[in-house]
């Protein structure tokens, strides 16, 4: 996949990635607007736009040789009419995008980053769904006093796929219940 997976993961791209992916689809209810950050190889937003084709998906990816292929592959699978591709950085989006009912995210940061970048991206009432490793459960604990003062609600964490996929999908939930408080990052410069 021109380098945007791991050689060592081919073998296992239907049940670590593409069904891993899928799984999240009973999550999100019918005709839902989706942003899907840090997209990469459409993972998992190109795989919803295909098993789920009642969604609408924005893929959001700051690397133009990704963008390219994410393009690419729109174009190929003819999803094109309701999946687009937007290159740039999910933190400079929140004023230029159409506010999401899901915001995905897998593999793209810790907890309190994804918050600080997605949150923003959805509406109030809105959901980031993040998709995590098996210790999504510390990372909650670790990051929730910080994601309620972005505006989260009690992040809820919740397997998908149980008794299909074996480990099941690790999915972080958090709901946008407000509009939270920015934070400037010290300047680096002296």
């Amino acid at each position: 996949m021109r380098g945007l997976i791991g050689p060592r993961e081919a073998p296992r791209i239907w049940e670590r990635h593409l069904l891993n992916c899928a799984a999240v689809a009973e999550l999100i209810p019918s005709g839902a607007f989706i942003t899907d950050v840090g997209s990469g190889a459409g993972l998992p937003g190109i795989v919803l736009s295909v098993a789920r084709p009642d969604l609408a998906v924005i893929l959001v990816e700051p690397l133009a040789r990704r963008t390219a292929f994410l393009t690419e592959v729109v174009r190929a699978l003819g999803v094109d009419a309701r999946v687009a591709v937007v290159r740039g950085r999910a933190e400079e989006m929140a004023s230029t995008l159409r506010p999401a009912d899901i915001v995905t995210a897998r593999a793209v940061a810790p907890l309190d980053r994804l918050a600080r970048w997605c949150l923003p991206l959805a509406t109030v009432g809105g959901r980031l769904l993040a998709l995590k490793g098996a210790s999504a459960a510390e990372e909650v604990a670790a990051h929730r006093i910080e994601v309620a003062r972005l505006g989260g609600g009690t992040p809820i964490v919740h397997l998908c796929g149980s008794g299909i996929l074996d480990p099941p999908t690790t999915v972080v939930e958090i709901v946008r219940e407000r509009a939270g408080t920015a934070t400037r990052r010290p300047s680096r410069r002296k």
